[in-house]
């Protein structure tokens, strides 16, 4: 994989990408627009963090300014629905401390200030990215009401307490398959917050290579 750049800055795009030589290779780096701004002049050197996206049909460098602003791309792909073009996207318009602060005062309205993020992945992104970017876990219920969950669940009965965690996880946007897998043998409680914050936890530790569920 490659992890870094360090060469000279040969090409800039107007949408961004990047051709930066080094030992007399051209590498072609997708960056977004106000981070390849940030890269310096056409002709100078450059050093630009990379993630190496591979894929069955194609493979792409995408480069970054900062190591911190790497870190956090790789927060968002990780996450559900967020592929890197939306990361690219989420990252031009809150830099990485921005989005740290968006996150820590579960401010949904400012997540869909970015073109194809609706209330329903901005609140999933709320949950997932907190554990990610270690932001502390805030107020998971108001999330899901921003998501459009009805369930409030404290003072429930288990059977309905369950219920409710299931429709605020679909409310979030998760498939049936993956609420499945999240719910099963949750612990006892009738707290729908906190349930919803370990379904979620076992999400993002599935999806993790080498995490412990």
């Amino acid at each position: 994989m490659i992890g870094s750049l360090r060469g000279t800055l040969a090409e800039r795009a107007t949408d961004g990408e990047l051709l930066v030589e080094v030992g007399g290779v051209g590498y072609r780096v997708l960056a977004g627009p106000a981070t390849a701004a940030r890269l310096g002049d056409v002709g100078g050197e450059v050093h630009v963090w990379t993630h190496h996206h591979v894929r069955e049909d194609t493979q792409v460098l995408y480069g970054f300014a900062s190591r911190d602003e790497r870190v956090t791309f790789e927060a968002l792909i990780s996450a559900h629905g967020v592929g890197p073009a939306l990361a690219l996207a989420i990252l031009s318009v809150h830099e990485p401390l921005a989005l740290r602060r968006v996150l820590a005062d579960d401010d949904v309205s400012a997540l869909c200030l970015v073109a194809g993020v609706g209330k329903k992945t901005a609140a999933r992104l709320l949950v997932e990215l907190k554990s990610r970017l270690e932001v502390p876990a805030g107020d998971v219920a108001a999330a899901v009401a921003a998501a459009g969950s009805a369930g409030g669940g404290n003072g429930s009965s288990t059977g309905s307490v369950r219920a409710d965690v299931r429709d605020a996880l679909a409310a979030l946007g998760y498939a049936p398959e993956e609420v499945s897998m999240a719910t099963r043998d949750l612990p006892a409680g009738d707290d729908v917050s906190t349930l919803v914050t370990e379904a979620l936890r076992r999400m993002v530790a599935h999806r993790t290579p080498g995490a412990t569920p």
